[in-house]
């Protein structure tokens, strides 16, 4: 049995990434503890879930998608982790994104401890959402850059979420961005278990919905022009819950979109995974459409929405010419739509509306990919 200590910089309340990935460790019988920084201070400091512990740290409010303060903030996390760690050394850390990886490389430098690398997306690409055309923020993230694969040398194993599809797909996901970097990595996809079942019931009016976390305006501004496009009785009721830093700006333009266009919107916080089965049947289509310019989106990432939608028999609207929208046509779980092309997002709505959808390969097959890959290392 090993002893693992987790580390991420969100309050994991939960984050279904990090929870899956320590519940397949737990399953095999070692011991995991998931150090998670609660910026908001908004989460009981321990929890126990499927046998995984979780420790959040309550270090004062720290904000997301900002510069000095969340640096600031961060950096006091991650030192927090570190004392904790070297009090009681683990048998192996597991960083979760770039910005944990501080911790992997000093707990190898000073104890010898391998750790592994699960990458999620492109991390320093974050810093690029609020003015991806800001040359002090493209800086910032090209140094940003430079450190994580100055520092991914060192890991033991690395782990990503996206890769190419079989040998004639198109697009390349975060695993061939590694591979240009030379580094070898292994694909565990974001996938939910498939055996749910959902009975859809007739709507009216129909609803697109978007279950995540809300960080940008622009897409919401993107489907509300689609639906104002469409004839008045054709028009669906838009379902938005989840946190993040747009919520207010994106709640204030529905509201405004209620108050003028009569649009039936629906809008609410943070939500557990839990939760999900009771969201989902509010939504016939979920909309997974984000600005390409930030970088991520073109270079790989997959929204997990479109994997837990599908499980339920909904299908999504995604960026198209990119892997997500080569991904969700292959597996007919979706379409994708050229990113500020009303036209074609109203088309693709209309279309997918009254479809049912199946997702047919799930977390099964990555957890024995994930068991496989990390054994010899456990």
């Amino acid at each position: 049995m090993a002893r693992i200590a987790m580390v991420v910089t969100n309050a994991c309340s939960p984050d279904p990434r990090v929870i899956r990935h320590a519940r397949w460790l737990v399953q095999e019988g070692h011991e995991v503890t998931v150090h998670a920084f609660d910026r908001q201070q908004e989460f009981t400091m321990s929890e126990s879930i499927d046998g995984v512990r979780l420790m959040r740290y309550h270090l004062g409010n720290t904000p997301y998608g900002g510069l000095v303060n969340t640096a600031m903030g961060l950096r006091k996390f991650l030192n927090q982790v570190l004392r904790s760690l070297a009090n009681e050394p683990p048998n192996i850390v597991y960083c979760h994104d770039a910005d944990t990886l501080s911790i992997g490389c000093s707990m190898k430098k000073k104890h010898s401890i391998p750790f592994i690398f699960d990458m999620h997306d492109l991390h320093h690409t974050w810093i690029l959402m609020p003015a991806p055309r800001s040359l002090v923020r493209k800086t910032i993230s090209k140094r940003l850059e430079k450190r994580m694969l100055r520092r991914i040398r060192m890991a033991d194993h690395i782990i990503t979420s996206s890769g190419k599809i079989g040998k004639n797909g198109v697009y390349s996901g975060f695993r061939e961005y590694l591979q240009q970097h030379g580094h070898k990595s292994t694909v565990i996809e974001n996938r939910p278990m498939v055996n749910r079942t959902l009975e859809t019931n007739p709507k009216s009016p129909w609803c697109v919905g978007y279950l995540g976390r809300v960080r940008e305006v622009q897409p919401f501004q993107q489907l509300l022009e689609s639906v104002l496009s469409m004839e008045k009785e054709n028009r669906p009721s838009i379902r938005i819950a989840g946190d993040g830093v747009a919520y207010e700006d994106v709640f204030q333009l529905l509201e405004q979109a209620q108050s003028e266009h009569e649009i039936q919107c629906k809008m609410s916080g943070a939500f557990g995974s839990d939760q999900f089965h009771e969201l989902i049947q509010d939504v016939d289509v979920m909309y997974a459409m984000y600005r390409p310019d930030r970088g991520n989106i073109m270079q790989g990432a997959i929204p997990v929405k479109m994997f837990d939608a599908a499980a339920y028999g909904v299908p999504s609207v995604v960026n198209s010419g990119c892997l997500m929208g080569e991904l969700a046509e292959t597996e007919e779980i979706g379409i994708g739509v050229k990113w500020m092309d009303t036209e074609g997002l109203t088309q693709a709505l209309m279309q997918l509306k009254s479809t049912h959808v199946q997702l047919n390969t799930g977390s099964e097959r990555e957890r024995l990919k994930f068991i496989e890959a990390l054994n010899p290392l456990l």
